[in-house]
């Protein structure tokens, strides 16, 4: 477990400053900090008060996973962001069974939810603070649902390859076919086959290394159709 980092909460949290003396040393008492591998299991969608997360430097999946064990990625948390369905316990009528991994090496501050959940009943703007950020994880589920519904599979893996070469910073996607498609909730043939086909068009580049982006402006035109 690593020691708090006040100006981190200061950033992540706006509310925070706003908190009486007694309710700043009530929420760090509550809360801690630790450093997990690539690879962790965060939160498993059989919990609801894993607790509140807030993702001080790495990278978190959050996913959901059908009992066949199918996988659909629904957003990711990068440095300063905060999950509270994580801490569905506290959200009323609110039931997601998400599971939330690391994607890197994760350094993040866990909340308990009950914590939250009191200083939130008798303090505004930290109930204001919830249900903004759940709001807009929310517009990031319905995103995912609108690509799955009324989107055709080569204009979500043009979209997905762009976002996910913008987070690793540069032209490659150094993810598996088996891993692409857990992100998409597809089968790893689907999207080999749509891989080799954009490779046919000289959109990409595919190799045992990864996926190596050639084309940005026609993959960019592909997402926007």
């Amino acid at each position: 477990m690593e020691p708090l980092d006040l100006r981190f909460l200061e950033e992540t949290f706006p509310f925070w400053k706003g908190l009486t003396l007694r309710e700043q040393q009530k929420l760090l008492s509550q809360t801690r900090c630790y450093v997990y591998p690539k690879g962790s299991r965060i939160h498993s969608g059989l919990e609801r008060c894993t607790g509140v997360l807030a993702v001080k430097r790495g990278q978190l999946r959050a996913y959901l996973m059908s009992d066949e064990g199918k996988e659909i990625t629904l957003y990711r948390l990068l440095d300063g962001d905060v999950c509270f369905l994580s801490a569905s316990c506290i959200l009323k009528n609110i039931s997601f069974d998400i599971y939330v991994d690391t994607e890197e090496e994760t350094e993040l501050y866990l909340i308990q939810a009950s914590a939250y959940d009191a200083l939130g009943k008798s303090n505004l703007a930290v109930q204001t603070f919830l249900q903004e950020t759940i709001s807009a994880r929310f517009s990031d589920v319905m995103w995912v649902v609108e690509q799955i519904v009324f989107m055709k599979f080569d204009r979500r893996l043009a979209i997905f390859l762009l976002e996910q070469a913008a987070l690793e910073g540069n032209d490659a996607v150094t993810l598996t076919h088996e891993q692409i498609a857990h992100h998409m909730g597809s089968a790893r043939e689907v999207v080999s086959r749509m891989l080799k086909y954009f490779q046919n068009e000289g959109l990409v580049e595919v190799s045992r290394k990864g996926i190596r982006l050639l084309d940005r402006k026609a993959l960019n035109a592909l997402a926007r159709e």
